[in-house]
């Protein structure tokens, strides 16, 4: 029998505030362990929760860059279970009265477009963090309380690799809409995904799996094709998957079993008493709309279809919003999108260091649009221009300021290229007699050796058409 995964992804992204969702805590990460803490943090007794303001509007945002309408009144509920790291023994979640919810997610999956659907976004509080060291654990109760948007999928997915674009797609969109610094390793984008099995053609959704704490998108493609796997021989055998919470190992490549996986009922959820409905108001709404930036899909389509871009490129410069600011600042000083775009590619990104939503650039979009203006203008070339860069990294220097102090000047006097194109064709007989037989492939070849004699310095075109006019190609 064939059959077909149904794929689910529940994400957890703390939103980027400066103190915690229900408190005046920092969210800073990487304190001391406990160091930012308070009696709400602490569930103290008589201690109560007061909302964040910016926590709500970066949730909204989260939700209108994903198409979700916007409840104008929900409600913030406790999910009560056991945490051994958040004190209270509850989470001030979200349940039945989410405050938005119907939207979409429309990820690239073999060259076409796939839309999946958002059931709902909705706020919580995140739990501390558990230390596991052997023979015992302690907590780090920081990150107790650090507001949190959970952002909840349809089960419109059918593989691991659809799951990873899922993931890389939304992780974009956070970033670049400001809200969430898309950091896995320190789990401030994380998920879980609901995995079932049923035969091919049925609509009846099979038993799902939780998979739950991985911390790389290649980890959560190859941990669902695991479990499909493991799910799909266990039904052939006439087994039955049962409900549970699986964790991944990702040394074997196997997922394994942590615990039965609790129902709603399991949470006894009801209202939070010491916290009023949630109001939203559509002037605060429209506000939040208007201040949405470009999205990643709009950029990369206006990169295409505006300046020209390969879709590849336009990919590449988006893959972070630092990088896609600095593309477009160059190349609107420069003024030719492809070729401040290709340069970028092959020497800028090489010296590029990201972290959450800041950047570090070995150098500015400014020198970058005067480099190449040398280039345009016939000063250095291509190969001079490379060599500019390298001694302008790092530094605030002008190109220009570098040729000069370097003596450099490209080589344009067509008697001195003429006579490095006659000696190389000399030095290459058996080339140049195969290029006029017409093996046009050999003619890079040869200009290749011409700027090799002449270091970099003699004029591509000029040496293109010498070539061409000695080998009696023209």
């Amino acid at each position: 029998m064939q059959y077909e995964a149904v794929i689910g992804l529940e994400v957890h992204a703390q939103l980027l505030t400066q103190s915690k969702a229900f408190c005046g805590c920092s969210t800073a990460y990487g304190a001391p362990p406990n160091t930012q803490v308070c009696p709400v943090c602490l569930g103290l007794p008589g201690a109560l929760p007061v909302l964040n303001a910016e926590a709500v509007r970066l949730a909204v945002l989260t939700a209108l860059s994903l198409s979700c309408a916007i409840a104008g009144e929900s409600r913030f509920a406790r999910k009560n279970y056991f945490y051994p790291d958040l004190p209270k023994g509850y989470q001030i979640s979200q349940y039945d009265e989410p405050f938005s919810g119907r939207g979409h997610l429309d990820i690239e999956v073999d060259g076409q477009t796939k839309r999946a659907g958002i059931t709902r976004v909705h706020m919580e509080e995140d739990a501390g963090k558990s230390v596991h060291l052997d023979p015992y654990s302690v907590v780090d109760l920081n990150r107790s309380g650090v507001p949190l948007v959970e952002i909840v999928g349809e089960p419109d997915l059918r593989s691991g690799a659809e799951a990873a674009e899922y993931l890389r797609t939304l992780r974009e969109v956070l970033l670049f809409v400001g809200v969430n610094d898309g950091n896995l390793e320190e789990g401030s984008f994380r998920c879980d995904a609901n995995v079932s099995v049923r035969p091919l053609g049925e609509a009846k959704l099979g038993t799902r799996v939780e998979l739950k704490n991985i911390n790389s998108f290649r980890f959560v493609e190859k941990a669902i094709a695991h479990e499909i796997q493991r799910q799909t021989a266990l039904v052939d055998r006439g087994g039955r998957v049962v409900q549970e919470t699986r964790g991944y190992n990702a040394d074997l490549g196997t997922t394994y079993s942590l615990r039965s996986k609790e129902g709603a009922q399991d949470y006894r959820y009801f209202p939070d008493p010491d916290l009023p409905p949630l109001r939203l108001d559509e002037a605060f709404v429209e506000r939040a709309r208007a201040s949405l930036p470009e999205l990643p899909a709009e950029k990369r389509r206006r990169f295409v279809e505006g300046l020209g871009l390969t879709p590849y490129a336009a990919r590449v410069l988006t893959a972070h919003p630092k990088i896609a600011a600095f593309f477009e600042q160059a190349a609107e000083q420069h003024g030719n999108a492809t070729k401040v775009a290709n340069f970028i590619q092959s020497e800028v990104l090489r010296g590029v260091h990201t972290h959450g939503l800041d950047a570090r650039f070995p150098v500015g979009p400014s020198q970058v649009a005067a480099l190449l203006g040398l280039v345009d203008a016939g000063t250095i070339s291509g190969k001079q221009a490379k060599e500019v860069y390298a001694d302008i990294e790092g530094t605030d220097r002008g190109p220009a300021e570098v040729v000069a102090r370097l003596g450099m000047q490209q080589v344009t006097d067509t008697g001195a290229v003429e006579a490095i194109c006659r000696r190389v064709i000399e030095q290459s007989p058996k080339q140049a007699e195969q290029l006029r037989a017409g093996n046009t492939k050999l003619l890079g070849y040869l200009v290749g050796q011409v700027m090799k004699e002449s270091k970099g310095a003699a004029n591509p075109q000029l040496v293109n058409d010498l070539l061409k006019k000695l080998l009696g190609l023209v």
